[in-house]
């Protein structure tokens, strides 16, 4: 055979060979895929039936919560709805019993009214016959009077009614005592009210004026220029200002002493300018004391009219403000005199306000009560008669120049802001603070605060400190007890509020200390 067509049978067989071979695996491949996509497909409708499971499940759950949730609004719903209707039932019941009772009660009222009217009836036929037959009594009565004491029922009748006159006038006398006593109770009581309301409708600072200014120095060196070549120039200022210089150890300061506050507003303002300066020396100081001193009466002059304008005071004379000025620089029982007229010029006009009175002119006279405490020469007059002066003198109201001099009653008051005045200038000058206690008062006050303390059993010892603003009880611990302590410190403060006058507040410490000591040989 031919080499030729052998190869090619035998490449036409193994051609077959390999389709059928290549079929088979093929077809192979191809159940295997098969298998493998119905594997798969099964997973996935498992995890899908799983996924649906658990989905629904879920849902049931949020429908059961969302049910629950619902149920027990609806039961609320329900709750607050009986509640509401059990409540307005009770109140309608309630409002059904009250009717009911109101209608028994106001029928047994008529039957008593009833019963009432027809024994007020009777009662009244009653009377009635009873006033007959007494009138018939009464004039067989007079009668018989008239043949007893030969008098006629007209003569008696007149000397009847001059003793119940007389009675009713004694009666009459008797009640008007009461009604005055009355009238004089509430009087009292309503001055005391107006008094209060004028008071807390007006709040005043508290100022305390001293005797003494402090003038502080860069270094001490300066001292020794202000004192001079044998203290001619600290004699020139005393001289010019009439104020006495202390130098003394204090360091970088010089005390200004005198009673005069503008004197010592001068040598401060004075003092100021020459240690500005540097050229002190008595000519110096002279020039530069004049200036201060035009300086100072200026702006006197600006205060008063500050003030006036501030109060809405118009008209007002410029002496007289020129001396309402000065009082800033005035003290009265260390009370700023200006703070204080002030003070009683605005309690005038309230309590003028509070009375239905002229307002204005009170607080006039209330501004100007003290000006005669800054006159410009001296005078023996009193500082009342003299201010009533120097009010008459600049053209001012009758009304406000007997205000003036009659508020220490010193003249007769002659019109109604007069002890409005007076009150005024009392109620300033009285409140706990505003005025200095002399120095008398102030150690008695303290050596009370601590007697008072020492008087508690069980008190070692007591100290009033920090002037008398806190008081330090020291107890025996083997007598107190720490409650004990607390219960003493109460008590003592009630005591001083209740027995004691003192200005502001007074702090109560108690100390109870337990000491145990012992020897070691």
């Amino acid at each position: 055979m031919d080499p030729n067509i052998l190869s090619v049978i035998i490449g036409a067989a193994a051609l077959i060979v390999g389709i059928i071979l290549g079929k088979f695996l093929f077809a192979k491949n191809t159940r295997k895929q098969l298998e493998e996509a119905e594997l798969q497909s099964q997973t996935i409708l498992k995890e899908a039936e799983l996924r649906a499971e658990t989905i629904r499940k879920e849902k049931e759950l949020e429908a059961k919560e969302k049910f629950v949730q619902m149920k027990s609004a609806h039961d609320r719903e329900i709750l607050d709805k009986n509640k509401k209707l059990n409540d307005t039932e009770n109140r309608i019941r309630q409002k059904e019993q009250t009717i009911n009772q109101k209608e028994g009660n106001l029928d047994k009222q008529i039957k008593e009214n009833e019963a009432i009217k027809e024994n007020l009836n009777r009662q009244i036929e009653l009377v009635n016959i009873k006033r007959t037959e007494l009138e018939k009594h009464q004039e067989e009565h007079i009668r018989r009077l008239e043949k007893i004491s030969n008098l006629s029922a007209e003569d008696a009748k007149a000397q009847l009614i001059e003793s119940l006159k007389n009675e009713a006038h004694s009666k009459a006398l008797a009640l008007q005592q009461e009604i005055i006593e009355d009238a004089k109770q509430k009087a009292g009581k309503e001055a005391r009210k107006i008094v209060i309301q004028t008071i807390q409708r007006t709040a005043a600072e508290q100022a305390i004026e001293n005797s003494i200014t402090v003038f502080n120095l860069e270094s001490d060196e300066i001292k020794g220029q202000i004192i001079g070549r044998e203290g001619r120039n600290i004699r020139a200022i005393e001289a010019a200002t009439g104020v006495d210089l202390i130098v003394d150890d204090t360091p970088e300061a010089i005390l200004l002493s005198s009673f005069d506050p503008l004197r010592r507003e001068i040598a401060r303002l004075s003092l100021q300018r020459l240690v500005a300066d540097g050229r002190i020396h008595p000519a110096r100081i002279e020039e530069v004391v004049e200036k201060t001193k035009k300086q100072i009466e200026e702006q006197v002059m600006e205060i008063g009219e500050r003030t006036v304008i501030e109060l809405g005071i118009h008209g007002l004379h410029k002496e007289l403000v020129r001396m309402v000025g000065r009082m800033r620089f005035r003290s009265s029982y260390g009370q700023n005199l200006l703070m204080h007229s002030r003070e009683t010029a605005n309690l005038c006009a309230t309590m003028a306000a509070e009375l239905g009175l002229n307002a204005k002119l009170a607080k006039r006279a209330g501004l100007l009560h003290d000006i005669g405490k800054v006159p410009d020469e001296e005078s023996e007059l009193s500082h009342a008669l003299l201010g009533a002066k120097l009010a008459e003198k600049y053209g001012e109201n009758p009304a406000v120049v007997n205000a003036i001099g009659a508020h220490h009653d010193e003249m007769e008051m002659q019109y109604v802001i007069s002890p409005i005045v007076q009150a005024c200038d009392a109620i300033s000058g009285a409140r706990p603070g505003a005025r200095r206690e002399i120095m008398q008062q102030y150690l008695q006050r303290i050596k009370d605060l601590e007697n008072l303390a020492m008087a508690y059993n069980g008190v070692e010892k007591a100290y009033a400190i920090q002037a008398g603003r806190e008081l330090r009880v020291i107890v025996e611990a083997d007598k107190v007890t720490d409650q004990e302590s607390d219960k003493l410190s109460f008590e003592i403060a009630q005591k001083i509020q209740t027995e004691m006058t003192f200005p502001g507040q007074i702090k109560v410490t108690v100390i109870r200390e337990k000491r145990a000591v012992n020897v070691a040989r």
